[in-house]
C-alpha cells in the first residue's frame, strides 16, 4: 500500500481518530509499506495510531537499517513494547547490528525473561545458527496420545513461531523426531505418537555457520528445522522466513564481491559517498597494482614488440579472452559452492570438467583467431609472408590463455573456501587481472616459438 491521498490528508490534518480507524483494518505488510514513504513526524503519528500487536508485526517487516533508525526516533515506551513483543530470532538479528552502547541501552528495556533469551542467543558465535534460531516451538513426548498433543497445542501454541511441525523429545529434552501437524490431525485421537513416528528427521547444529541453514532449507521442503547441541538437546528452531532473509543478504553480498566491491551493509542510496569510495577504492587500488604487473610484462617483451609491432595489436584480444573465460568459471563455481552443488572434495572433478570445457572453448576461439589473421591477410596482405606464424601464435595463445583462465577461475574459489575465506572474494576483476599478466607471458612465449628467425 502506497501513501494514498486519503492517508496523507489524515496525517496532514492530524486527524488521529480518523487515522486510527483507517489503519485498524490494514495488514502489517501494508503498514510497513506505508512507513517507508513517510517523514519522521508522520511515522510517529502512524505508530501512535496502531495497536501494540500491529506495531511490532509491522516493525518486524521493515529493513534492518530502518528498524535501527526507528529505535532512536520512537518514544522509549513504544520501543519497549515493540522489542519485547518481537520474535527472539528477529530481535537477535536486530541487536547484533547495534553498537555496544545501543545494545546495552535496549537490553535494559526488556523484561527479565526476554533479556535472558536475548543474551542467550547473542552468546552464540556471530553468523552461527544459534543466533538465527527461536526458542518458541512446540515440543511433546512420544508416549502422548493425539488428544494430549492437540490439547497441549491449544494451550501453548499461541506463542509458537510455527505450528506446521511438532517436535518430539525424550525425558532429558533430546530430539527424537518431528512430525507434521497434518499427520496428527489425520490420526485417531487415542493413537500414541510413537506409533506414527519413524525416527527420520533433519536437524541443524547450533554452532554451524548460517550457510548450513540455507543449504538445508534448499534441500528439504520444510517450514522450519530443529536446532540441537552436540549432545542432541533441542534448543530451538529456524524458520523459513529467517532463511529467506539471510539468503537475500548472502546473495547480495556475493554479487557485490563478484563485482570487486566490498560488501555494503546498507542500501545503495543510504551509503555515504566517503564510505562508497572506501569500499570501492581499496579493491580498485589492488587491481591497479595487479595491472602494473601487466605493464612490467609488456616491458619485458619490449624488444620483441619493437621488432614486430603487429604483436601489440593482438594483446587486448589475448588477455581479454583469458580474463573472460576465467571470470565465467569463477562465477559458475562460486554459485555452485553457495548452493551446495559442489564441495571442496569435488575439486578434481571440477578441474577435469573445466579442463575439458576450457579446451573446447579455447579451440573454438583459436580457430576464429586463426581465421581472422588468415582472412585479413588474404585481402590486405597486412601481415606479410609470415602471416602463418602470426596466425599460429594467436591461435595457440588463445587456447593457452583460455585453459589457464578456466583453471584459475575454477580453482581459486575452492582454494579460498578451503582456507576459510569467502569464495566470492575471487571476483571476476581479480581473476581477470591475474590472468592478464600470465596471458601476456603465454602470448609472447608462443610468439618466440613460432616467429623467431622470421619477424623476431
Amino acid at each position: 500500500m502506497k501513501a494514498t491521498s486519503e492517508i496523507l490528508a489524515l496525517l496532514e490534518s492530524r486527524n488521529k481518530t480518523g487515522l486510527k480507524e483507517y489503519l485498524a483494518d490494514c495488514m502489517p505488510e501494508e503498514i510497513a509499506d506505508l512507513l517507508n514513504h513517510l517523514d519522521e513526524d508522520s511515522l510517529l503519528m502512524v505508530f501512535k495510531a496502531i495497536d501494540r500487536e500491529l506495531a511490532f508485526a509491522s516493525y518486524e517487516l521493515l529493513d534492518i537499517n530502518f528498524q535501527i533508525a526507528l529505535l532512536d526516533l520512537l518514544p522509549n515506551k513504544l520501543v519497549t513494547l515493540i522489542i519485547n513483543d518481537m520474535s527472539p530470532d528477529k530481535r537477535t538479528a536486530l541487536f547484533q547490528e547495534l553498537s555496544n552502547e545501543m545494545l546495552n541501552k535496549h537490553l535494559k528495556l526488556l523484561t527479565i525473561n526476554e533479556r535472558s533469551v536475548a543474551l542467550h542467543l547473542l552468546g552464540y558465535p556471530e553468523n552461527s545458527i544459534g543466533r538465527l534460531m527461536t526458542p518458541d516451538y512446540i515440543a511433546v513426548k512420544a508416549d502422548w496420545t493425539v488428544t494430549d498433543v492437540l490439547n497441549y497445542i491449544r494451550k501453548y501454541g499461541e506463542n509458537s513461531e510455527t505450528l506446521d511441525v511438532i517436535y518430539i523429545i525424550d525425558e532429558r529434552g533430546k530430539l527424537v523426531d518431528d512430525i507434521k501437524v497434518r499427520e496428527i490431525l489425520l490420526a485417531e485421537p487415542n493413537t500414541h505418537l510413537k506409533e506414527i513416528i519413524n525416527g527420520r528427521y533433519t536437524f541443524l547444529s547450533v554452532l554451524d555457520d548460517e550457510e548450513v541453514a540455507i543449504h538445508a532449507f534448499n534441500k528439504n521442503n520444510r517450514a522450519a528445522l530443529p536446532v540441537i547441541d552436540k549432545s542432541g538437546l533441542l534448543l530451538g528452531i529456524v524458520t523459513m522466513d529467517d532463511v529467506l532473509r539471510l539468503s537475500k543478504e548472502e546473495y547480495t553480498e556475493d554479487i557485490q564481491k563478484l563485482g570487486g566491491v566490498e560488501a555494503l551493509e546498507e542500501p545503495y542510496m543510504d551509503v555515504p559517498i566517503p564510505t562508497m569510495i572506501r569500499k570501492r577504492g581499496l579493491v580498485l587500488v589492488i587491481l591497479f597494482v595487479g595491472e602494473l604487473l601487466t605493464a612490467t610484462a609488456m616491458a619485458h617483451f619490449e624488444d620483441e614488440i619493437a621488432r614486430a609491432v603487429v604483436l601489440a595489436l593482438f594483446v587486448p584480444l589475448i588477455v581479454s579472452s583469458g580474463g573472460n573465460s576465467g571470470s565465467q568459471a569463477a562465477s559458475l563455481i562460486i554459485r555452485a559452492l553457495a548452493l551446495g552443488e559442489i564441495t571442496i572434495k569435488d575439486w578434481f572433478k571440477v578441474l577435469r570438467r573445466e579442463l575439458i570445457s576450457g579446451f573446447g572453448l579455447g579451440l573454438l576461439l583459436s580457430l576464429i583467431g586463426f581465421a581472422r589473421v588468415g582472412i585479413w591477410n588474404y585481402f590486405t596482405h597486412a601481415y606479410g609472408p609470415h602471416w602463418m606464424g602470426l596466425a599460429a601464435t594467436v591461435s595457440f595463445s588463445l587456447l593457452g590463455v583460455v585453459l589457464w583462465g578456466v583453471i584459475m577461475g575454477s580453482m581459486l574459489p575452492i582454494i579460498l573456501k578451503k582456507i576459510g575465506a569467502d569464495p566470492a572474494t575471487s571476483s571476476a576483476p581479480f581473476v581477470a587481472t591475474l590472468v592478464d599478466v600470465t596471458g601476456l607471458v603465454i602470448y609472447f612465449t608462443f610468439a618466440l616459438f613460432f616467429l623467431k628467425g622470421t619477424i623476431l
